[in-house]
């Protein structure tokens, strides 16, 4: 990736261009890093969404709520980083 004063005044656009003609190129990126949250993340469901949680949890046989919620949230992830993939993939050739 260029180097961060390069980027400065750049369109987001322009920026675009570069980082996906970069894409594939190692050398043009550091070392991934992994993150993990030292605290868990909440957020609110409203009592309507948490009850029809509650029932494709238990429909699903998940031992709990958070256990059902957090496999659909990796699934879905998954998915968007699959599809991602193949729009990058679609981009460069």
């Amino acid at each position: 990736m260029k180097d961060i004063d390069q980027v400065k005044g750049l369109s987001e656009a322009e920026i675009d261009e570069i980082v996906i003609s970069q894409a594939e190129n190692d050398s043009a990126w550091e070392e991934t890093i992994s993150v993990h949250l030292a605290i868990p993340t909440t957020m609110s469901l409203s009592p309507e969404i948490a009850a029809r949680a509650a029932f494709f949890a238990q429909l699903r046989k998940k031992s709990s709520v958070e256990d059902w919620l957090r496999s659909i949230i990796q699934e879905r992830i998954d998915f968007e980083e699959a599809a991602f993939t193949e729009l990058k993939q679609t981009l460069l050739s």
